[in-house]
């Protein structure tokens, strides 16, 4: 080799290494973009969607991702808004709900480059990362509490849809209130949707005239008539996935928190920082992802002994002390 074509091959390697460089600086300059797509219902839930936008916008103030919200008008949809955001270059695309996992199957292996988030169920696509939550163990807690504050010795749940992730819920408030008190009774009832109040707060008001003087709603918007209910009617709700004790102060014992925020805000960090890990994430109680809810609108509601009695209960299922398992009792099925 000559030494002209010696420089040559030099220059060319000098600026190709140039390029790289510069290339690379413009990806830092450039922000992760991260597109949440919302279950039927939409923002202002209260609940599960207004809990993934939230952990949305503090992802955009901390880590300056760029953000977007989708929010299908039907099931339908989903695939829809999912394949937009991806085929539009997201970084990040969040499908929010149980609900989502076949058009997620679907859409994730045509956009190999894309990183998506599946929020409550699991996905075998090696671009998804599935967040599964623990729900049954916050939901012993609430169960425990509600048999502690109940004087009729009877209590309620409201579900949204009954599928297996909503029978964890039962299955913990269950079993909850029965470690506490085995002669508890129990009732139950299923909307049939996640987006009808007025049919929450129906099912909520025929348990009350039952009996029930604590109900645990888990039925997302629908959920909103059971503390609409409860705050009418004069017995106690308990909320669920976001704390909502705020929205009927005296009248909701406690909210089982679920942190779907956290999800989406952590999810959006490590794609900002380029090292988002893909799989299954099962979280509870012992990961800070799980617990109940005490604040300045509930605290005067529940006795010294309520709240320690509580506190106790959930470092044994941390500890392992107490094992909750997201089976239904044979009667419950």
């Amino acid at each position: 080799m000559t030494r002209i074509t010696v420089v040559v091959v030099v220059l060319a390697l000098a600026l190709s290494a140039i390029r790289a460089g510069k290339e690379e600086a413009a990806r830092k300059d450039v922000p992760a973009r991260v597109a949440v797509v919302l279950s039927v219902g939409g923002l202002g839930d209260g609940s599960f969607n207004d809990l993934a936008f939230a952990g949305l916008k503090r992802a955009i103030t901390e880590f300056g991702v760029e953000g977007i919200v989708g929010e299908p008008a039907d099931h339908a949809e989903d695939e829809k808004y999912l394949e937009l955001y991806a085929r539009e270059g997201y970084d990040l695309v969040v499908a929010v709900g149980f609900l989502m996992k076949s058009k997620l199957d679907k859409v994730a292996p045509h956009y190999p480059e894309t990183k998506f988030l599946l929020i409550d169920n699991l996905s075998d696509c090696e671009n998804v990362r599935s967040y599964s939550f623990r729900e049954h163990e916050g939901s012993f807690l609430v169960g425990a509490l509600a048999a502690l504050k109940s004087k009729t010795g009877t209590i309620g749940f409201v579900g949204g849809i009954e599928v297996d992730l909503l029978r964890k819920f039962l299955a913990g408030y269950v079993k909850g209130a029965r470690y506490v008190r085995p002669d508890i009774r129990i009732l139950k009832s299923w909307a049939g949707s996640f987006n009808d109040p007025v049919k929450g707060k129906e099912k909520a008001l025929a348990q009350h005239r039952q009996g029930a003087d604590v109900i645990y709603q888990a039925a997302g918007a629908t959920g909103n008539g059971v503390i609409r209910a409860a705050s009418e009617e004069g017995f106690y709700a308990i909320g669920v996935d976001a704390n909502q004790n705020h929205m009927a102060p005296g009248s909701v014992l406690t909210s089982m928190v679920k942190h779907v925020d956290e999800a989406v805000y952590r999810s959006s960090g490590d794609i900002a920082g380029g090292e988002m890990s893909c799989g299954i994430l099962d979280v509870g109680i012992a990961e800070g992802m799980i617990g109940w809810a005490l604040d300045k609108y509930n605290a005067a509601l529940l006795t010294e002994a309520m709240k320690a009695r509580i506190e106790e209960i959930s470092a044994k299922i941390v500890s392992g002390e107490i094992v909750v398992t997201p089976d239904l009792p044979g009667e419950f099925e």
